[in-house]
């Protein structure tokens, strides 16, 4: 046994002392991380996205500028790292994906990993349209004159004028009539979808493509994948915010950005931005961090890790914030009006403001291709990391059918498919309607709260917080900060039961682009997406009190209970180095769940 545990601990997951791969019965190895900056690449990829660059600028210069960073940093302290340093953990603990990790700690509480399998289905299949809209306007910027800078173009009519016009028209629609996406986006009506746009569906079809080969070997092709993905964007960001710093009326943009307001504290809105902002750039609750910690060794140190990325993540926010600004900032004074004016959130910000903006500057070409090679680099990393998730989760859970043969690259090939052709209703002219409803609703700020209370109260309640604070202990030789244990028990639930409560009574129908508030059946619509997710959570409770034997006192202790992590996930090896055939009854005790004692020192988590 003590030989075993050496060896294991030795020799990586999923490879032999020869360095060749291990299998059993054909099955193949899960697989390991090949160093540790693959890792803090691919969760610095997962969690630095689009987000980062188009929501938060934005969100601190509406929300008081520099004073939003008060409820900003309340957030992350109590929520943010607390959830992330769980899921991390949890997943390098068990070496398991989202839904195995959470049926063997808590059974219970297994709809947790399937509800977020489902929300990375549903971010698979709309975010990816993003980065189809920013290919689709990086082919254009390699035009001799960009389109959106001119009114020449098919589509423009008599209320089109050029940009450096002081007080630009826009359309009765209240859209400005040189936008690239908007043309073949948002032609016809929201009852009315259209025809598919063909150069919009090959953009769509190469993403996919490329985001199917990061992603088709596991973690042997992501590990590499990031290393340009990852570090790419920075690259880019840097160039434009050198760029933006030297651009007359960026030190306005600037100001406007960290202005402080302090009045604005008053407004609970401002609370609720900064929570979702939270949730939303950190991958809580995904799955994501679960399935790329369960590829770490086993004494990874996943405690520094986590404050490490949470601070790289926080900190490209905040510098991501000068570089969008000081460009707007020289708009806005090229054009004669407010920075209110230019200032936008999200798509607007990619796709009319930042071209815009960009059009203006000498050398415009060069500036829109970096830009929008950055924008494709952000979300790639995070779309394929997603992928690269739900496979773990799907492989770990049904190992013995998954890691055999080329099964695991079919299934992924399967999945591609079927996300890009869903996601072809998005690139119909009125798609953009169809993108906004899944936006709003199928990864929604409400999905993840519930699924953060939920998992809060799993580890903290259920499982124990003392004995969760062990396994970290076990993995990383010292003992994590107690206000973990604070947070997990106490303050994380009750901020984000505050904040779901809140934003229930403050809620009102989404308002869709062209001015239309979204009709009752594309509201409807949204909560089902919404409901197709958490509903899992008590579906399955029910369906494993259903079906576990015995009275309702003793399923629930059972359910409650760490149960065996399934055999396929550890590689154990002889002292010959032959992979040893370890299974729940002929080697009882062997896994790390049976290794740790709770936290009075008591009985083992499990017993076999």
């Amino acid at each position: 046994m003590s030989t075993r545990w050496s060896l294991l601990k030795k020799f990586p997951q999923g490879s032999l002392p020869n360095g060749k791969e291990a299998t059993k019965d054909g099955l193949h190895a899960r697989g390991q991380w090949a160093s540790k900056a693959e890792f803090l690449l691919a969760v610095a990829g997962q969690i630095i996205g689009l987000g980062n660059v188009w929501r938060f600028p934005y969100l601190c210069y509406k929300n008081g500028g520099g004073v939003f960073f008060v409820p900003y940093l309340l957030f992350l302290v109590l929520c943010g790292i607390p959830l992330f340093l769980l899921e991390t953990s949890l997943g390098q603990y068990t070496s398991l994906g989202g839904v195995s990790a959470w049926r063997t700690v808590c059974p219970l509480f297994g709809g947790l990993g399937y509800a977020s399998q489902v929300m990375i289905l549903h971010g698979c299949v709309y975010y990816i349209v993003i980065l189809a809209w920013a290919l689709f306007y990086l082919s254009y910027s390699f035009q001799a004159e960009l389109p959106w800078s001119h009114c020449n173009n098919t589509w423009n009519t008599a209320a089109c004028v050029l940009f450096n016009q002081n007080n630009q028209t826009v359309n009765a629609s209240g859209m400005p009539e040189n936008c690239v996406i908007l043309r073949v986006l948002i032609e016809v009506s929201l009852d009315e979808l259209g025809p598919i746009n063909w150069k919009l569906a090959l953009c769509l079809a190469v993403i996919w493509l490329v985001c199917y080969f990061c992603v088709w070997k596991g973690v042997k092709s992501t590990g590499k994948v990031v290393y340009l993905t990852a570090t790419f964007p920075y690259v880019m960001l840097f160039v434009l915010l050198v760029r933006g710093a030297t651009l007359p009326g960026a030190m306005q943009g600037i100001i406007y950005y960290l202005k402080p307001n302090h009045t604005r504290l008053a407004d609970p809105q401002v609370w609720m931005d900064a929570g979702t902002q939270i949730f939303f750039s950190y991958g809580i609750c995904l799955g994501s961090l679960t399935a790329l910690g369960s590829y770490n060794k086993y004494n990874n140190d996943c405690y520094k890790d986590s404050f490490m990325l949470c601070l790289l993540n926080s900190s490209t926010s905040f510098l991501a914030g000068f570089a969008i600004f000081s460009v707007l900032g020289f708009m806005a004074e090229e054009q004669g009006v407010d920075i209110s004016a230019v200032a936008q959130s999200g798509p607007g910000l990619a796709f009319i403001a930042y071209p815009r903006a960009v059009s203006m500057m000498p050398l415009p070409q060069l500036w829109a291709v970096c830009f929008f090679l950055m924008i494709i680099m952000l979300g790639l990393d995070t779309q394929f990391v997603s992928l690269e998730a739900l496979m773990t989760s799907v492989a770990d859970l049904y190992p013995h059918v998954i890691r055999r043969g080329h099964r695991r690259e079919l299934l992924l090939l399967g999945v591609c498919i079927v996300c890009f052709l869903v996601g072809l209703v998005m690139v119909t002219p009125g798609g953009l309607y169809v993108f906004q409803i899944y936006d709003h609703f199928s990864c929604s700020g409400a999905s993840l709260l519930l699924l953060s209370i939920f998992q809060s109260l799993a580890i903290g309640w259920v499982y124990g917080a003392d004995r969760f604070c062990d396994n970290i202990r076990d993995m990383t030789g010292y003992n994590p900060s107690p206000a973990f244990k604070l947070c997990w028990k106490y303050l994380t639930p009750a901020v984000c039961t505050a904040t779901f409560v809140f934003s229930l009574v403050r809620w009102s129908p989404l308002n869709l682009v062209k001015g239309l508030v979204a009709p009752a059946w594309a509201t409807i619509l949204g909560w089902l997406l919404t409901l197709s997710s958490v509903s899992l959570l008590p579906i399955w409770a029910i369906y494993v009190l259903i079906t576990t034997p015995g009275t309702l006192p003793q399923r629930f202790h059972r359910l409650c209970s760490p149960t065996k992590p399934s055999s396929l996930a550890f590689h154990p090896f002889s002292t010959n180095g032959s992979a040893l055939a370890y299974n729940a009854g002929n080697t009882p005790g062997f896994s790390r769940l049976t290794e740790n004692k709770c936290s009075d020192g008591g009985s083992l988590v499990y017993r076999p």
